[in-house]
């Protein structure tokens, strides 16, 4: 079970810091991930962590603002997102995949949360 929480509405240039916590299986055994999705548009790839959190893959259209990180002793994955902008406005999710590290496929992913929206306006 992956449960996200932290989005909001804020100004463009704020920040937020999105959490998903994991349950019910050894967090370990997971890649992480982080996907946005605007409605009418397809799931898009923002960032992805490794099961050590050494290895990270982020989008291009977030690197330098977008930091993901993960706690293994609280089975909790983050998004901190620094200098937002309206176009980062959408609903975000958070994955997990059990045979793949570095993936930017959805379909490479097991496990969805709900989803947490996140709107970016002044």
């Amino acid at each position: 079970l992956l449960v996200e929480s932290g989005g909001g509405l804020v100004q463009p240039g704020d920040s937020l810091r999105l959490s998903c916590a994991a349950s019910g299986r050894p967090f370990t055994n997971y890649a992480m991930a982080w996907f946005r999705q605007v409605l009418g548009k397809e799931r898009e790839f923002v960032a992805t962590i490794g099961r050590s959190g050494v290895h990270t893959v982020y989008a291009d259209f977030v690197k330098g603002r977008f930091t993901i990180s993960r706690d293994n002793t609280k089975n909790t994955v983050s998004l901190q997102m620094n200098n937002l902008k309206p176009e980062d406005t959408a609903v975000y999710y958070c994955a997990a995949a059990a045979y793949y590290t570095g993936s930017i496929n959805a379909n490479t992913y097991d496990y969805w949360g709900q989803g947490t929206q996140v709107t970016v306006s002044s």
